[in-house]
Formats: C-alpha cells, sequence, structure tokens
C-alpha cells in the first residue's frame, strides 16, 4: 500500500483492552447505559523500541498497533479518549461530502423543474378542459342548427311534392309538355 494511503486517516491511538471482572452484575439498572464515556485509564506507555508495525503485538498489551511517530502527546501519557468523538472524526474524514452535496442541489432542481412542469400540465389540462366545453356548445349549437335545417327541408320537399301532383293533376298536358323539354335527374 503506498504511504500516501496511510497518511489519509488520522493516527490510531494505543487503548488498553481492560481484563474480565471476576463477578459480573446480573443486569445493569438502565436499559442503555452509555458504554462509550471516556476511558479513565491511561493507555500503557509506549516502549522506547517502537516498531514500525500496523498489526498489534501479541505482548505489548494495546489495542491497536503503533508506528513510530503515532504518540500525540509530547511525553507519551495521553488523556481519556472519547471514542464517539474519534469515530466521528474518522467517519467525517472518510465520507467526501461534496458528491452527495451536489447530488441533493441536483435533486432540488430536478424537483422544481418537476413541479413547475407539473403545474404547466395541470394549467394546459384545465385549458384543454375548457376548449373541449367550447366546442361541444358548439357542436350541440350545429347540430340543433342542422335538424332545424333538415326539418325544414323536409316541409320544403313535402310542400314542393304536393304542388308538382296538384299541377300533374290540374294541368296534365302542360305538365308533359315542360316535362319533356325540362327532363329530371334519374331517381326523381
Amino acid at each position: 500500500m503506498p504511504a500516501t494511503m496511510l497518511a489519509r486517516f488520522p493516527p490510531a491511538h494505543p487503548l488498553s483492552v481492560p481484563g474480565k471482572a471476576a463477578h459480573n452484575p446480573p443486569f445493569p439498572q438502565s436499559a442503555h447505559p452509555a458504554p462509550y464515556n471516556r476511558i479513565a485509564t491511561s493507555p500503557p506507555q509506549a516502549s522506547s523500541s517502537r516498531t514500525s508495525s500496523a498489526v498489534p503485538s501479541l505482548t505489548s498489551g494495546s489495542y491497536a498497533g503503533s508506528t513510530a511517530g503515532d504518540s500525540d502527546s509530547s511525553n507519551g501519557i495521553t488523556s481519556g479518549i472519547d471514542l464517539v468523538e474519534l469515530m466521528n472524526d474518522r467517519l467525517s474524514n472518510a465520507v467526501d461530502p461534496l458528491p452527495l452535496d451536489r447530488s441533493l442541489a441536483r435533486q432540488a432542481q430536478t424537483s422544481g423543474a418537476l413541479n413547475a412542469k407539473h403545474q404547466e400540465l395541470l394549467e394546459l389540462q384545465a385549458l384543454a378542459q375548457r376548449r373541449l366545453k367550447g366546442a361541444r356548445a358548439n357542436f350541440a349549437d350545429g347540430m340543433k342548427a342542422a335538424k332545424e335545417v333538415k326539418k325544414d327541408l323536409d316541409w320544403s320537399q313535402k310542400r314542393v311534392s304536393a304542388l308538382k301532383t296538384k299541377a300533374e293533376r290540374r294541368y296534365p298536358a302542360e305538365y308533359q309538355k315542360a316535362r319533356q323539354r325540362h327532363p329530371s335527374p334519374n331517381g326523381y
């Protein structure tokens, strides 16, 4: 692994592993005790001969291995470590929030554009409904006018047929002469 990858993470602090107590209490007083408080004991002091291995030694008694120059304090003794703060720091350094922020901004923009298009579609739908209502009213008026015209044409056809029959009976010779001069189209 390149050295640049190791320098990216904060240094690990050696922690002491408490031994098992001889007597375990039956149950803690609260249902969820707070195990992540500051550890009251100091970690063991590092020996003068430090190793450069990141793997903990079985005889060292520390939880995490140490490398040269890992200690933050000048005298080798560190005060209690807040594990929640340490995990929070490591997680905040491990996750880059910039892509998440960009995706949230893009999501907000897309949501806004989608809402605007939805509103536009609702307005266009309302306009189409109004136009359809007007077209239906115009169609109803046109149908009413067509029925009146048909009624008038039927009345006129009956009137013309009645006049034709009356003229044929009253003036048969003149009717035949006029019919020869002006023949009617086929089907009449």
